[in-house]
């Protein structure tokens, strides 16, 4: 890098833990280090691995300090996702900082050893989940298998350490057959004229890891795998080295990637192979030019080592332009932890490649579905978006699409999006831009349209999940809106998820006294069941009557002989009891196991109309306890008792079972 950065990398801790200023740093190196100095300050203002976590003496109360500021973050778990959205952010306005960023995370893994165990297997967790795909996708290799490779050390350490045994116990017969690989290499191209450095590839223990867990190999199948380098002067004498060591040795099927003609979404290009040597053993072969070889090791840094070509900075200016257009809906996503699973699944996921029906190819996120593609064309087509063509065969909408698939949009003449678009119980929208652009088409609507259909669509979910009489007002204080009305148009608008709001009913264990009974309180200690207020140990049994589930509000009742039943308050048999004293006031403790609860769906009836159902409840890993089906005039009635863990779960099933075909409706059955 230019000495500025290399300059700002030295000093990118001193405005935050000295008494030194940006003023200081720009009076003494100039208008170029303080801002770039400040902008890795910036990132830096919420926890990082180089504040709290280093101190490894420091008590839990001073790293709570210097972790939490309040003003910025109610609670610690969300600083995390806010720190790497200001990376993200400040990744689209000068990428120098960002390169400084990883740096400072490659050196504090490489001292990771030093810091508390407990920390370790966190800050490695999100090195690899969140920084080694940043420095995949800006195209810097160096960095990222170092970061893979020390990030793997410590998240799965048996596995790291019996790799690392194996590569270096066979490592000396290794080094041997690749010199006599090189060596022959070099011969037969110098017979055909063509200049190549032949260098061994490094074999990097991550890396190894993935491809057994893909090949579903041992290593000892693995390491058979030799695996060279070829730099030749230029392209034509990449594909020339490539006829002639096909034409040498036979060329494993399936083996074979032009990354030339078709570069990789980061950029990345070399042509790749695999042969059947003389020993009758593959072996794999990269055969790039120094340039595409620079720009494979060192990615978008690689731009500052070629001042002398102006080729190279337009080159560059594509690749920002490219990093900004994947992120053009950053501005949108406001929540910290959502812009981290957007980047996740836009930015670092494995890519497909798809064609519209005039052949241009449209690069998308794997998992993506016709929606996604639509959008990516055009925002109209998006918005008109009725359905759509795979290759010639209409599909639905949540379909994945797939590399090489051709795609046609079918659109309506005019209309809008479906709010069930944004819901992500139904994955028919993957891509965060697409998510963008359908908030945006919402929240042009008036902002009385959006707060009736949000509403209706809360009302709804609670009717259909059997919750009566919730509090909009608190809900809405614990969603941090100050107003209902806030929440309802942001729900009317796909701002908030419906699910969000039910997983945070469900995470409210407060429970309203509601009742006369006035039982004296005991500490609140979570149990694997339910926790009887004032009685401790007592034996308690869900009710039958009314099938209470985690997040209902529920009270107890004592019976004669068998301990207490847990009843939902608004159970019939409970309004109705006569001896008022014998009622409990309950809470929930931290419930694992799941609970039975009655569910009637009405739909259409047709064939395989069950068998849809129960493969739906398959894929969730739920239980159906019984079931019951009544069909009079072509209206199934169907009765079910399915085992959930929560509401959440609950919500989700329901959504997903109602967009089944021909099915009107689903919901929780009421008690009594």
């Amino acid at each position: 890098m230019p000495a500025e950065v290399v300059a700002a990398g030295l000093l990118h801790d001193t405005v935050e833990d000295t008494s030194v200023t940006l003023a200081d740093v720009r009076r003494e190196f100039g208008d170029t280090v303080r801002l770039l100095v400040d902008g890795v300050t910036k990132l830096t203002h919420l926890p990082r691995v180089s504040r709290g976590d280093q101190h490894a003496g420091a008590d839990e109360t001073e790293k709570d300090e210097v972790l939490i500021q309040p003003a910025l973050l109610g609670r610690k778990e969300d600083m995390v996702p806010e720190t790497l959205r200001k990376t993200f952010l400040a990744m689209g306005e000068d990428v120098r900082v960002v390169l400084i960023k990883l740096a400072d995370r490659l050196h504090n893994m490489r001292t990771l050893g030093h810091m508390p165990e407990h920390k370790r297997g966190r800050i490695a967790q999100e090195t690899l989940d969140i920084f080694a795909p940043l420095a995949n996708r800006l195209g810097i290799w160096q960095l990222k298998w170092e970061l893979e490779d020390l990030s793997f050390r410590y998240v799965q350490p048996d596995k790291y350490k019996e790799i690392a045994e194996s590569l270096a116990e066979r490592r000396p017969d290794r080094e041997r057959q690749l010199e006599e690989i090189k060596i022959n290499l070099i011969r037969l191209l110098d017979k055909n004229n063509i200049k190549a450095e032949v260098s061994g590839r490094p074999k990097h223990i991550y890396s190894i890891f993935k491809k057994m867990q893909k090949k579903d190999k041992s290593f000892g199948m693995l390491y058979d795998v030799r695996a060279v380098r070829l730099i030749v002067p230029d392209v034509p004498a990449c594909y020339a080295a490539l006829g002639v060591i096909h034409t040498t040795w036979r060329p494993v099927p399936g083996e074979f990637d032009d990354y030339i003609a078709a570069p990789k979404d980061n950029h990345y290009q070399s042509l790749h192979t695999a042969v059947m040597y003389d020993d009758k053993r593959p072996l794999e072969i990269q055969i790039r030019t120094q340039e595409m070889h620079m720009n494979a090791e060192y990615g978008i840094a690689a731009h500052w080592r070629y001042k002398e070509g102006g080729k190279h900075d337009k080159q560059f200016e594509e690749r920002i332009k490219d990093l900004r257009k994947m992120m053009e809906w950053r501005g949108d996503v406001n929540d910290a932890t959502e812009f981290v699973e957007s980047m996740q699944s836009d930015v670092f996921r494995d890519r497909v490649y798809i064609f519209t029906p005039r052949g241009d190819a449209i690069d998308l996120p794997a998992g993506s579905t016709p929606i996604d593609f639509a959008y990516t064309v055009h925002t109209d087509i998006g918005h008109r978006c009725r359905g759509a063509r795979v290759n010639g065969k209409l599909v639905p909408l949540d379909h994945e699409l797939k590399t090489g698939d051709q795609v046609e949009i079918l659109t309506a003449k005019r209309g809008g999006p479906s709010r069930d678009w944004l819901n992500n119980s139904l994955g028919l929208v993957k891509t965060a831009r697409a998510k963008s652009k359908i908030r945006i088409w919402f929240k042009k609507l008036e902002d009385e349209q959006n707060l009736a259909t949000g509403r209706n669509t809360l009302e709804r979910e609670l009717q259909r999940l059997g919750i009566p009489g919730v509090n909009f007002e608190k809900l809405a204080r614990e969603l941090g809106y100050k107003t209902p009305d806030e929440m309802f148009i942001d729900l009317g608008t796909g701002e908030l998820s419906i699910s969000k709001v039910i997983k945070q009913f469900a995470e409210d264990n407060e429970i309203k006294d509601i009742l006369e009974a006035n039982a004296p309180a005991v500490p609140h200690k979570p149990t694997d069941a339910v926790e009887v207020v004032g009685l401790k140990g007592m034996l308690a049994s869900m009710a039958k009557c009314c099938n209470p589930m985690p997040g209902d509000q529920i009270v107890g009742y004592i019976t004669r002989g068998r301990g207490a039943t847990i009843h939902r308050q608004d159970c019939p048999n409970i309004l109705l009891t006569p001896d008022r004293e014998r009622l409990l006031k309950v809470g929930w403790g931290h419930v694992e196991q799941t609970f039975p609860v009655p569910v009637k769906i009405k739909a259409y009836d047709r064939q395989g109309l069950m068998s849809d159902i129960s493969n739906l409840l398959s894929d969730e890993n739920i239980n159906i306890n019984n079931v019951s089906v009544n069909v009079n005039r072509s209206i199934a009635d169907l009765r079910l008792i399915i085992e959930v863990r929560d509401l959440t779960q609950l919500s989700r099933i329901l959504t997903r079972i109602e967009n089944l075909p021909n099915v009107m409706e689903a919901v929780r059955t009421k008690p009594g």
